[in-house]
């Protein structure tokens, strides 16, 4: 191991945040289980090479000692030196295959870990993103997953070839001049001692330096996307904002001056215990050699040796570190694969029945799930302990939505209305009672059946940086230009796109940002209407919109809900006006229903709601949905 690659065994941060669990070991090996073969033939060349790193200093030693004696030939030592070349050059090829096989072991463990952490993430519910941090999720995809790999390939190799070579040398050593040997074992801890004091002091730079690259990247993402640009410049002092990832950028460049210094600091040092070493090596052996008791080629060899000597042993005392660091990141990644799914299918899932498409909620009751239950307070940032269970939101909610009917849901905010709406395509288990899709309990269907036959449209639309081609095509990727032009018709944005100067492939911006807020809702129909829902649920579709966009966007559902099952969350009530059923909805219980008439009628809350909402406009005003 070279002098610079045993400074870097000091710059890893291997302090884990909980106790390693048992099993891990066993973990690990199972996901290198692809690999053995590779692995094997890995090793194999690594011990070539620390055979090869002994083998050529004895040699060397050889020559010297044929032309100090002048025995043998010249030819003899022209072909010691041929040995030589040909094993530098077995030697250099064994390098280039151990890179192949680091490279293909390595990449192929991130590949496999990435893959599987992306694949679980995928299958967690709503409530699990709602508490994790962005940023630290995916930091266990990027850096955890890049520390686990390295377990295979630098610590593993490292490791290996360390201790073969200090075992070959060592022993080697002791056969040439036990004296000299102990003499270089003696003056390691000359070295070793304080360059564990100055490891140390390095992992506490690189912690904090780690730390603080952590807050600027999450201060970096939070500021330079569209809706944290605009708080900035709404809200937000520059000066200040400035001045902030100034005095933190100022810390990491003091850290990054401080870490060069111990770093050269602890190269300098190996360098000046060698030479001294090797100081000695000559000065003893030469005195030996005059005496007798070694060979000119002998000392060579020893000094040659000796270069190999003290940085397995730098390595090696320091292998926990290494061990702990791949330890830490294994457990990291393993940690997010352990978080079981909240909302999974059934053993005996079914599929929803594709001719009935009617919702029915059975007493429901709900309560948010805790922390514990779907999130690690390691991937959050801000993770505070809970007291007492999370209160329920929904009490025994009961009603049905026959096929093509539409059930609209009214209340203030924190009602429960859009906790309805998340129930139908199961984003949440119920606590009590059932939802049933089409006569199926959503828990007993399957997750692809509930996909397919619910369709979503909520008051901000999200849409990815892509093309207007790409965000519709989301919905069913096989669709036809034809089809996506024929959804955005129905969705009365048809004419907007096709006037744009790149039409479908026009990139729509960061969530969509490009467009206008009526702009994405109709384009967010389009979406729902290229995917053709039995069952369509609109939460609070217009609740933010100005009358003009809001016009366009009531058109656009109007074609959206024809001949579909609807559940209508309604901010405005004039759009609600010919619902077959409307509920209402107070801390959580269903404290009125009927239809428009029928609860004008009664005088109840209802008809407060509506009187306070159309006190100053006109009623007729208002287009409705039908």
């Amino acid at each position: 191991m070279t002098s610079m690659a045993a400074m870097r065994s000091f710059r890893r941060d291997a302090t884990p945040a909980r106790e390693i669990p048992k099993g891990t070991v066993r973990r690990i090996l199972g996901v290198a289980r692809p690999y053995r073969r590779d692995l094997t033939s890995f090793l194999a060349l690594v011990v070539l090479s620390a055979v090869i790193g002994v083998a050529t200093p004895l040699l060397a030693g050889d020559i010297v000692n044929r032309i100090a004696g002048l025995t043998g030939t010249a030819a003899d030592i022209v072909r010691i030196a041929l040995l030589i070349a040909g094993l530098a050059l077995v030697d250099a090829g064994s390098s280039l295959a151990q890179r192949w096989y680091s490279a293909r072991i390595g990449e192929g463990v991130i590949y496999d870990l990435r893959a599987r952490v992306f694949a679980h993430v995928q299958r967690m519910p709503v409530a699990f993103f709602t508490r994790t941090q962005t940023g630290a999720l995916v930091s266990r995809l990027n850096n955890d997953v890049i520390g686990a790999q390295q377990a295979f390939t630098s610590t593993l190799s490292g490791v290996v070839s360390n201790a073969i070579g200090l075992v070959l040398t060592g022993a080697v050593m002791l056969t040439l001049s036990w004296q000299i040997t102990l003499l270089s074992v003696v003056l390691v801890p000359l070295f070793v001692l304080p360059a564990k004091r100055i490891g140390k002091r390095l992992q506490e730079i690189t912690r904090e330096s780690y730390g603080l690259n952590a807050s600027m990247n999450a201060t970096m993402t939070e500021r330079f996307n569209v809706a944290g640009a605009l708080l900035v410049k709404l809200f937000g002092r520059p000066e200040a904002e400035v001045e902030s990832f100034r005095s933190r950028a100022a810390r990491v460049r003091d850290i990054g001056v401080l870490s060069a210094m111990y770093g050269r600091t602890f190269f300098t040092a190996l360098t000046l215990v060698a030479a001294l070493a090797t100081a000695l090596v000559y000065g003893l052996g030469g005195a030996l050699a005059f005496d007798g008791a070694l060979t000119p080629g002998a000392v060579v060899s020893l000094a040659l040796l000796l270069s190999r000597l003290y940085g397995p042993l730098t390595a090696l005392s320091n292998v926990r570190v290494d061990v702990m660091s791949a330890m830490v990141s294994f457990d990291r990644v393993f940690e997010v694969l352990d978080l079981a799914p909240m909302i999974a299918d059934a053993p005996d899932a079914r599929p929803v029945p594709a001719g009935d498409r009617s919702v029915e909620f059975d007493r429901v009751s709900f309560r948010y799930p805790t922390a514990e239950q779907v999130s690690l307070a390691s991937l959050e940032d801000l993770s505070l302990p809970e007291h007492g269970e999370p209160a329920t939101v929904l009490h025994e909610v009961s009603f049905r939505a026959e096929p093509g009917q539409l059930v609209a849901l009214v209340g203030h905010s924190g009602a429960g209305k859009s906790t309805i709406a998340n129930l139908v395509p199961r984003l949440y288990d119920v606590t009590e009672g059932a939802v049933r899709v089409g006569g199926v309990d959503v828990r007993q269907a399957t997750s692809d059946s509930l996909r397919a036959a619910i369709g979503v449209v909520s008051q901000d639309a999200h849409l990815f940086h892509d093309t207007i081609r790409a965000n519709l095509r989301y919905a069913r990727p096989e669709a036809t230009d034809d089809e996506l032009w024929t959804a955005m018709t129905g969705a009365r944005i048809a004419a907007l796109v096709a006037s744009l100067p790149d039409g479908l492939d026009t990139v729509v911006g960061d969530r969509g940002y490009r467009m206008s807020g009526g702009e994405k809702q109709r384009l967010a129909i389009a979406r729902v209407l290229l995917k053709a829902p039995g069952i369509v649920i609109l939460d609070e579709a217009t609740a933010h919109l100005d009358s003009e966009s809001e016009v366009a966007v009531q058109k656009a559902l109007d074609t959206a809900l024809t001949g579909r099952t609807s559940l209508v969350i309604a901010h405005r009530l004039s759009t609600i006006r010919s619902a077959d059923l409307i509920l209402v909805l107070d801390e959580g219980r269903v404290v009125e229903r009927g239809t428009h008439e029928e609860l004008l009628d009664r005088g109840g809350r209802y008809a407060d709601l509506y009187r306070t909402q159309f006190a100053q406009r006109p009623v007729s005003s208002a287009p409705g949905q039908g």
